[in-house]
């Protein structure tokens, strides 16, 4: 939502729940200056609320339930808490200004008694806040019915002539003594606290007290003013604000901020273990059984890991949707698994069905000293991903060398979107070589990035979302490239191939892209060759077929010999399929069964062909299998040394 309809209608809701004496468009711009400044400073927001008048009983709670939508629980807990201090500021400083009329109409008790008597007497009685005038050993002089309400007492007549340190905690006597002596000694004007009272029915009630002096005509304090303020409602809003930011408001666990810091404390203390647990299949039940039944079965799981961790005295925690986290000291790691588990299990019955869940589990066993609370949540990410890698139920210990591997490769996909914005990516094409003849049939169009060969920058792409627009810009700066050869070289310009990746291969746009780049290229049909990953064709995309009706020669990528892969030659319009296996040694099972597989595709009226060949022998070993291509036996070239090739190749040198 935008912030100007935002302030607007945070001014009318606050205008329904208190009387500002500004135009509505004064107000809706002074809302409007508030949400653009509440993210560097609640405070100051809070305090022009106040200033604004906009202290009305629902005025609190109308902004933090307006404003939730568009602001963090954090800030809005910042904003409440500072808003409460602000109204009660405001209040005490009305107050103060009361308390000085007490003052003067006491002094004017000779020359004004009956008038000073009526004034003093509604100002103090009808004030709101409880307000308490004592001698200077505490003796209660007079005191106002609100004091009264506030320790349990009928009216103030029954404080009167008691002692009002009896209302005080008894570990709080010392401190407020010692603050009371600084006022009358003159050290302090007046000082302001927050403590909790002693109500007369035994119960506790949290307070904001002001005291300050009462002095003779000769300056000498002779009277102690103290005013009261009940704040346990906003006391117990402030914790359950506090408890709101650090625990998970659908199962009452600590939420990841909070369980954080208990690891940041514990880290500093004895060895933990830190399982990190992920529920198998949790989607299965929100999308089959409703978001409803989800809930339920996670405070179930809540309730069961709860019993387990408080048994061993553990930190448990909510982190995620369906993840939890669980820390342990002296523990023996299989053995808290198998509990685990175990307890997950046991199948439960929520609306009517039976249901029953297992998890994967990343363990940090024993971190280092020097590790942080945030390293180590990482760390115990890492190793349950790899857990989710096996498969179901499954568990994995966090491993320091392969960890430090993992995100190695992670930083490069991480900077690969802006190594593609500044240049870095490039494009080569590896020769398609006939077997049989030699010759070579086309080029390949591959990606190339530092040391990463085509399919390693793919696999990084998708890592990062990124296979789909650098396949466009691949499809695209290719076909240009192609189209520029035709036009110089004509017949001895190669013929384009392009492999696609698996995302790339299954995209809806994928024709459109092609034809797109066609069109804009100018590249005749004939001259292009797309290898689709055959993962796509298995899963049932028609890409290929749609390719084939509008001229496109297709191939296959990724072939391994499978049933499935066999059953879609004879339904898909394809001319190659690629494999990557390795080149069969002769006089080998494997030689002979790669033979026959061969000539089955050859019975399918489909050419074979392999990626990734690198040597003459391996070449060979293909040529006696029936293979009728390689990719990769010479190495891949740039665009301008295929352009310098091409053109020593259409002017060879004069005979000798």
């Amino acid at each position: 939502m935008e912030l100007p309809e935002l302030a607007t209608r945070w001014m009318h809701a606050l205008t329904s729940t208190a009387y500002i004496p500004l135009s509505h468009a004064e107000i809706e711009q002074a809302l409007l200056d508030s949400l653009r400044q509440l993210p560097e400073s609640p405070e100051a927001v809070a305090a022009r609320l106040v200033s604004l008048h906009a202290t009305g009983p629902e005025s609190l709670r109308v902004t933090v339930d307006l404003l939730s939508s568009a602001f963090e629980l954090p800030l809005l807990a910042r904003l409440s808490s500072a808003y409460a201090q602000a109204m009660r500021l405001d209040a005490f400083d009305q107050q103060e200004q009361i308390k000085v009329a007490i003052v003067r109409a006491k002094r004017r008790v000779e020359r004004t008694l009956k008038v000073s008597q009526a004034r003093f007497r509604e100002v103090f009685e009808s004030a709101a806040l409880g307000i308490a005038i004592t001698d200077l050993t505490g003796r209660c002089v007079e005191a106002n019915d609100a004091l009264a309400e506030i320790v349990g007492l009928a009216s103030g007549t029954d404080v009167h002539d008691r002692d009002l340190r009896e209302f005080y905690q008894p570990d709080d006597l010392l401190s407020l003594g010692a603050s009371y002596r600084q006022v009358s000694e003159g050290r302090l004007d007046r000082f302001r606290d927050q403590r909790q009272l002693i109500r007369a029915d035994g119960e506790p009630v949290w307070v904001h007290l002001v005291v300050s002096v009462l002095r003779d005509a000769d300056g000498e304090p002779t009277h102690h003013v103290t005013m009261v303020e009940d704040i346990s409602e906003l006391h117990l809003l402030q914790r359950s604000l506090d408890h709101q930011l650090l625990h998970d408001s659908l199962t009452g666990l600590s939420n990841r901020q909070h369980f954080v810091t208990q690891v940041e404390r514990q880290l500093e203390g004895e060895p933990i273990t830190l399982y990190h647990l992920g529920l198998d299949a949790f989607s299965v039940v929100n999308n089959g059984l409703g978001h409803d039944t989800g809930d339920k079965l996670l405070k179930i799981v809540a309730s069961r890991l709860g019993k387990l961790a408080e048994d061993r005295n553990a930190v448990l925690a909510r982190i995620g949707g369906d993840e939890f986290a669980l820390m342990t000291s002296n523990d023996t790691v299989t053995s808290t698994i198998d509990e685990i588990q175990e307890a997950l299990g046991e199948p439960t019955f929520v609306d009517d069905h039976g249901l029953a869940l297992s998890v994967g589990i990343g363990v940090v066993d024993r971190p280092p000293p020097f590790a942080t609370a945030a390293e180590v949540m990482r760390c115990a990410n890492a190793a349950l991903r790899q857990a989710k890698a096996r498969g179901k139920r499954q568990w994995a210990l966090h491993d320091p060398h392969d960890d430090a591997r993992r995100r190695g490769r992670y930083a490069l996909a991480a900077s690969m979107p802006g190594a593609w914005e500044h240049g870095e990516v490039g494009i080569v094409y590896a020769p398609v070589h006939d077997l049989e003849t030699g010759e070579v049939l086309g080029a390949v169009a591959r990606l190339h990035w530092n040391d990463l060969g085509h399919n390693d920058t793919v696999a990084l792409a998708d890592s990062t979302g990124l296979s789909l627009p650098i396949g466009r810009w691949l499809l695209r700066e290719a076909c240009a490239q192609a189209a520029g050869w035709v036009a110089e070289f004509g017949d001895g310009a190669p013929t384009l191939h392009i492999a696609l990746g698996a995302l790339q291969s299954r995209d809806e746009d994928l024709v459109a892209d092609v034809k797109r780049a066609l069109d804009e290229t100018g590249l005749p049909p004939e001259r292009l060759r797309i290898a689709l990953d055959i993962s796509s064709v298995l899963a049932g995309d028609d890409n290929a077929l749609v390719l084939h009706d509008n001229g496109i020669v297709t191939a296959l990528d990724g072939f391994r010999g499978g049933h499935d892969e066999l059953a879609v030659l004879t339904e898909v319009p394809v001319r190659t399929v690629i494999t990557r296996a390795p080149a069969p040694s002769r006089n080998s099972l494997l030689y002979r069964a790669m033979r026959g597989l061969v000539e089955t595709v050859h019975g399918l009226g489909v050419r074979f062909a392999a990626d990734d060949v690198h040597t003459a022998a391996e070449a060979d070993d293909w040529r006696a299998a029936g293979a009728d291509g390689v990719i990769g036996l010479l190495p891949a070239l740039t665009s301008r040394e295929v352009t310098d090739l091409l053109a020593r190749a259409a002017s060879p040198p004069p005979a000798a």
